[in-house]
């Protein structure tokens, strides 16, 4: 695993870049279909991208900034320095949609509108962009032979387990196997390698990975194809990627925290709700509007 593609002379083109660019191209062609679906212009998502884009970007890069604070007010030059990682995506939703709001109020159109046309593409390119994440070694789980009621408990408790283990004798730390055989040992100059060096460690990038590709295909060959009132295909995404990353993040090492608890557990409730609530209210508008 090798975080750059080629380089050429001081010209460095790195798996995490190409990824994104990948997914937003993509995502861009994904999106003209969907709207050309409903009848609405392609150029319009071109240029709804391109705000979705930045205004997820800023999203995301300062969700992560807060999150880590004390790092950042001591060296504040690395705030801008996004190539070296540091992305937060429940950040990058958050901006996403005041992006999409704006644009939306811009140019008069239902901003749900416009987040049905992008829940397809958004979580494919999620899923695009963990193989980024992959190359670099970040976004990384636990050891593999970390027990389980440790993995699926608040994250302390596994530190609090990995220290002890640290310190057992060689003969007693061969009596913790590996739950499964797929592990992955990065590269010691890796993130992941640098928190545990030589130790096969659950790929959490990849079970993300799997789990958007599948959430991409139920959004887009199946509810996008039923009649929903607007904005039912967004909160659905919303739901499906928080239930995914709920899952994903009890197997993450590096999860920011808040108060002791994973901060992506918090937040994805929070979303599950008030997108929940949100469907009922889209569903209990359509049919008061039907009768």
């Amino acid at each position: 695993m090798n975080p750059i593609f080629f380089a050429i002379g001081k010209i460095k083109i790195t798996y995490y870049g190409m990824m994104y660019a990948i997914s937003f191209l993509l995502g861009i062609e994904l999106g003209k279909k969907a709207a050309k679906d409903k009848g609405f212009s392609p150029e319009l998502v071109e240029n709804y991208a391109f705000v979705a884009m930045i205004s997820g970007l800023l999203g995301g890069r300062l969700y992560y900034v807060l999150f880590n604070l004390d790092y950042y007010l001591r060296y504040p030059a690395d705030i801008i320095a996004v190539w070296k990682g540091g992305m937060a995506i429940h950040g990058g939703i958050i901006g996403g949609i005041i992006g999409t709001c704006i644009y939306g109020y811009i140019k008069k159109i239902n901003p749900l509108q416009l987040g049905d046309f992008a829940a397809g593409p958004l979580i494919l390119g999620q899923g695009i962009g963990r193989i980024g994440n992959l190359m670099n070694g970040e976004i990384y789980g636990v050891p593999t032979f970390t027990p389980y009621k440790y993995i699926f408990s608040l994250k302390p408790n596994f530190y609090q387990w990995f220290n002890f283990y640290q310190n057992l004798p060689l003969e007693e730390k061969m009596k913790y196997t590996e739950k499964v055989p797929w592990g992955l040992v990065f590269p010691l100059s890796s993130p992941a390698g640098e928190e545990f060096p030589n130790l096969p460690l659950h790929p959490a990038m990849l079970y993300e990975l799997v789990l958007n590709f599948i959430g991409f295909i139920f959004i887009w060959f199946f509810l996008r194809k039923k009649d929903y009132p607007v904005g039912v295909v967004w909160c659905s995404y919303i739901i499906i990627y928080s239930l995914i990353r709920i899952f994903v993040s009890f197997f993450r090492a590096e999860d920011l925290m808040f108060m002791g608890l994973r901060a992506p557990h918090l937040i994805s409730l929070i979303m599950i709700i008030i997108s929940g609530i949100f469907i009922i209210f889209l569903n209990k508008k359509d049919k008061m509007a039907k009768n």
